[in-house]
């Protein structure tokens, strides 16, 4: 990615902007708008726009590189530039804000004014005479709540016109089954007709638990006058919405109206989950796979409920937003009435919220080409180590010695939270002998930041960066590292494993700070398999040296075999059974092995001592 030629000259500019709040708009060079952001105070949040291209995520990289100029609105007050900002990206629809796109577009339910109107789903608003509730996002969930409207208020699905239609004849087999008030029979009068479609319209719009409190009323109203075919009619109507509620689970138990939103992220993707409740119901579930960076989930969480939102009072959400006060005032001000923002900890929110996560996840699982588990796991790790971007690839390195000799480490990968072997390495400790578990890792994690600097431009092995690096080891074994990882001008996340009294995976630690994991059940079954497969690894990596070092030492007792011509026979043969059983022609042919050094191996073997 290359770098915008003209961030000193937009930096300067920047720096001139005031202290005070308002909007800020990238334009590109042909002047049409990329980008559209707020800010409380213009200057600072411009310019870091303009600073070090490191410290951004590859969304907003990509942006500043398009940057061509900006121009800028100044308002009295934090609250009226998000109300702006939410005007101008309706407005301009920007390349790179959150625009909560997806593949399904939305759905709206058609109702037609006049005599004999008729409920509908459809995609547009093509009749300015119609009247639409929506946008819905999904054509099942608006079909479904139509199909149950017409149930419950008999009305007709088919596609007959009236009052051209209306003959007095046979009706439909619907009207037999009590599915439709038989208008085309001349059954049901025009006012009653309307005052059924109008209590459709009021249940669409307000959901069951309103509707039967009027019905309710008004058929104890009938009885009281001695109405009873009109009461009998309206008890149809209640039973009818009783049995479409049953048919619904119900995961709330209080009747607040809520939105929940989780976000799950991986390095490059977001995927945004909104589970909508109406009256203790689930009444829709919607995704939006997002670019992944900072302020995904304020951002569009802003332009979610600029569109033609329902806003319900409770707001849910998995993780705190920097603004959530001003998202408040906002919503409020455009519902009318209260609205409240919450992130719960525990409880049956808490509950749903989890179920929420879990869609997000399966979903941005499926459009990576993972499963929702690994998705999930990755995101959870990311947010109890407050990571700025999804660890999708871990190296881990562990030190394995024998009382200070044959000193070597091992390195893991997990991508995708699955092991990769074919990223995996082994270390030789070279500069010193002796136990020194810190000094030995400051040396493989040198080597191996070596290796990146002249591999980088291949992106394949040591020539990829991890997004984070775990070691088998506490605070001593991180702090040895974290000064060589900065030396090399690299922001690398580190973190220790530390293992309790039987061994076994019980925390994380950096900075002084222990993170407890056991609680975590998917986290903790992660680290844990790191954990055992680095110290696997580097054991292994360890008994075959220091075997071949054994057999090595065995093989200097003959003359004339040092330690260099040992090591020669060891790689060529690999085990001493094999040595043994070598002729004096298959020895001398080992590069440094002469005729007398072969005759002298294999005197040793065969004759007895």
């Amino acid at each position: 990615m290359s770098e915008n030629p003209k961030l000193a000259v937009l930096r300067a500019k920047a720096m001139k902007l005031p202290l005070t709040p308002g909007v800020y708009i990238m334009k590109n060079k042909s002047g049409k708008i990329i980008y559209i952001g707020k800010a409380k105070k213009l200057k600072n949040r411009v310019s870091q726009y303009f600073g070090s291209q490191n410290r951004h995520g590859s969304k907003v990289r990509k942006m500043v590189e398009n940057v061509d100029d900006f121009d800028y609105i100044l308002t009295d007050s934090e609250f009226e530039a998000l109300v702006l900002e939410c005007s101008l990206i309706k407005q301009n629809m920007p390349k790179y804000n959150i625009l909560l796109k997806d593949d399904k577009g939305y759905s709206y339910i058609k109702v037609t004014k006049g005599p004999w109107g008729k409920i509908s789903p459809c995609f547009r608003k093509d009749d300015n005479d119609a009247e639409y509730i929506g946008p819905y996002t999904g054509n099942y969930s608006v079909t479904n709540a139509v199909d149950q409207a017409c149930e419950i208020f008999r009305l007709p699905t088919c596609n007959k016109q009236f009052p051209r239609d209306i003959s007095g004849g046979r009706p439909c087999l619907n009207y037999f089954i009590s599915r439709c008030s038989g208008v085309c029979a001349g059954k049901i009068s025009a006012e009653e007709y309307e005052e059924n479609l109008s209590s459709a319209v009021e249940f669409l719009k307000g959901g069951s638990s309103r509707v039967l409190k009027a019905l309710q009323k008004e058929m104890e109203a009938a009885s009281e006058s001695l109405e009873f075919e009109k009461a009998a009619k309206l008890r149809d109507k209640i039973r009818a919405i009783e049995r479409i509620a049953s048919r619904q689970k119900v995961v709330i138990k209080d009747s607040v109206e809520e939105d929940v939103f989780a976000l799950v992220e991986s390095a490059e993707k977001a995927c945004l989950a909104v589970l909508s409740f109406r009256e203790g119901l689930l009444v829709g579930s919607e995704h939006f796979i997002l670019p992944a960076g900072e302020g995904v989930r304020q951002e569009a969480l802003a332009y979610f409920y600029s569109m033609e939102r329902y806003i319900p009072s409770l707001i849910v959400l998995d993780e705190d937003i920097e603004d959530r006060e001003l998202l408040c005032e906002y919503l409020s001000k455009k519902k009318g009435k209260k609205v409240t923002v919450t992130v719960p900890q525990r409880g049956e929110k808490a509950k749903v919220l989890e179920m929420c996560l879990s869609n997000a996840a399966q979903k941005l699982g499926e459009y990576l080409g993972r499963n929702g588990r690994e998705t999930a796991v990755l995101d959870e790790l990311r947010k109890l180590l407050r990571l700025s971007r999804t660890p999708e690839y871990i190296e881990s390195y562990d030190i394995s010695h024998t009382g200070g000799s044959d000193n070597v480490a091992g390195m893991v990968v997990f991508k995708n939270g699955r092991p990769y072997k074919k990223a995996y390495r082994r270390f030789a400790v070279k500069s010193f002998d002796g136990q020194d578990d810190y000094g030995s890792m400051r040396e493989v994690i040198s080597r191996r930041f070596n290796r990146y600097q002249q591999e980088k431009e291949s992106g394949e092995g040591f020539g990829r960066l991890p997004d984070l690096i775990l070691l088998d080891g506490g605070e001593g074994q991180v702090n040895a590292v974290k000064p060589i990882i900065e030396a090399f001008g690299l922001d690398i996340p580190v973190f220790g494993m530390v293992k309790d009294s039987r061994h076994r995976t019980r925390a994380v630690t950096a900075d002084g700070e222990e993170i407890a994991i056991s609680s975590l059940r998917q986290v903790f079954t992660l680290v844990s398999s790191i954990q055992e497969e680095v110290h696997r690894f580097a054991i292994t990596y360890h008994k075959e040296k220091h075997g071949r070092s054994a057999l090595e030492t065995s093989l200097t007792k003959i003359k004339g075999i040092g330690e260099k011509k040992a090591a020669l026979l060891m790689k060529s043969f690999r085990t001493l059974s094999a040595l043994s059983k070598a002729t004096v022609n298959e020895l001398s042919a080992v590069s440094g092995i002469s005729e007398r050094d072969a005759e002298k191996i294999y005197e040793y073997f065969h004759s007895e001592h």
